[in-house]
């Protein structure tokens, strides 16, 4: 079973009526947020997949004001960058790529080698925070918030997940308006609206980063055991998300 042939979590009208309630909840999280901020100041993150897929179309269904970025890190598969043209094409939103500084590519790549993520930790999170890290901070600089599409259900990194935090590390409002949305809803919200998604998920990459750090997970895995699966589970964060405060 892939990905996309998901299991129902109970009876179809329970769970579309569930379905709808979280829905309710996303909007409502994006319209306060961009409600409060001027245009500009609120941006979603997203990394191409199917959950910032959803939000991406949620913030065109409701005209939010809210900008659209992606970390290009030089790693990622074809299928991923494709989104980006088919986000303008059919969703009429303009993503904006940011890419990593290319002398600290060439000079990480130089002194330990292209791949030297598999050999240490250490390593790995030197190379994300090269391609990944440093980007974001600067797609940030000057926001007041940022969005992201994470989900409580991905793994055990995120199972405390809140919808609304204080991300203290950047001095900022972070909001997560899908915590609380199972892949069942993701993937009924895009089926419901022809939400255009990474055709990776179809074949058992329900979380997809860079190309060689990711592969399709085992029948029984979480939703990021494919990501950097040589690691221990507790370490399967690449420096964008930092635990943060709840906010009120």
């Amino acid at each position: 079973m892939t990905p996309m042939d998901v299991q129902l979590d109970g009876p179809p009208s329970q769970v579309m009526t569930g379905f709808a309630q979280r829905l309710q909840r996303a909007e409502d999280i994006l319209c306060a947020v961009a409600a409060g901020h001027g245009p500009g100041e609120i941006v979603l993150a997203s990394s191409l997949s199917a959950e910032d897929m959803v939000l991406t179309h949620l913030i065109v269904a409701l005209s939010l004001p809210i900008g659209v970025f992606t970390l290009d890190t030089g790693r990622l598969h074809q299928e991923t960058l494709h989104l980006i043209a088919q986000a303008k094409e059919r969703l009429g939103v303009a993503i904006d790529v940011r890419q990593p500084d290319p002398e600290a590519v060439n000079d990480y790549v130089a002194t330990h080698g292209r791949d030297a993520f598999y050999e240490s930790l250490e390593l790995r999170q030197r190379c994300c925070a090269i391609r990944k890290v440093a980007p974001l901070a600067l797609a940030l600089e000057g926001k007041a918030a940022w969005i992201t599409g994470q989900r409580r259900q991905q793994g055990q990194t995120r199972g405390a997940l809140e919808e609304i935090e204080f991300d203290t590390a950047r001095g900022m409002k972070k909001l997560n308006p899908l915590a609380s949305w199972s892949w069942s809803d993701v993937m009924t919200y895009v089926r419901l609206y022809e939400v255009p998604i990474n055709p990776l998920h179809a074949r058992g990459y329900p979380s997809i980063g860079c190309e060689p750090c990711t592969r399709a997970i085992r029948p029984g895995e979480d939703h990021r055991a494919g990501r950097w699966w040589w690691e221990q589970k507790n370490s399967k964060e690449c420096g964008l998300h930092v635990p943060g405060a709840p906010t009120v």
